[in-house]
C-alpha cells in the first residue's frame, strides 16, 4: 500500500463516494514505519522525536517526519510542541490510535508465528510447502 492509495482514499472520502472499511484502515496504517511508530507510542509512549529516531535507527529523519505528519493528520497521533529551548516535540497516541493496538498486536503475533514457522524449515506458500534454508 502506497501513499498514493492514502491520497485516493482521502479524495473519495471528501467526495462522499467511499465505503470500503478495510481499505480505509489500510490507508491509515500502511506505509513504511507507521506500524512501528504506532506500536511504540501505544506501548511505551509518549516519545520525543529524537527518541523515536533511536527506536527506528534504519528510518531517516525525513521518513519519520513524513509518517508522523500523516499519523497526526489522520488523528492517530498527537503532536505537542513544548516551550523549551531548543523546542522539543512530544508525540503520543490518541484514543483513535489506541483503538488500533489490538490489530497491531494481532499482526505482531501473526508475524512471530510465521517467523517461527520459517525457522522450522518448512512453510506453506500457495499450493505447496517450501523448504526455507
Amino acid at each position: 500500500m502506497t501513499d498514493s492509495v492514502r491520497e485516493a482514499v482521502q479524495e473519495k472520502l471528501a467526495n462522499g463516494i467511499f465505503n470500503c472499511p478495510k481499505e480505509l484502515t489500510l490507508s491509515m496504517i500502511s506505509g513504511k514505519w507507521k506500524i512501528n511508530i504506532l506500536y511504540h507510542l501505544g506501548t511505551d509512549g509518549p516519545y520525543y522525536f529524537y527518541e523515536l529516531q533511536k527506536l527506528l535507527p534504519a528510518a531517516s529523519r525525513k521518513e519519520i517526519t513524513a509518517k508522523l505528519k500523516e499519523l497526526v493528520e489522520d488523528g492517530l497521533v498527537n503532536r505537542k510542541p513544548l516551550k523549551t529551548v531548543p523546542v522539543k516535540v512530544q508525540y503520543s497516541i490518541t484514543p483513535l490510535g489506541k483503538s488500533l493496538m489490538p490489530i497491531i498486536d494481532a499482526m505482531l503475533k501473526w508475524g512471530q508465528q510465521r517467523l517461527d514457522d520459517l525457522q522450522l524449515g518448512q512453510v506453506e506458500f500457495g499450493l505447496g510447502k517450501v523448504k526455507h534454508e
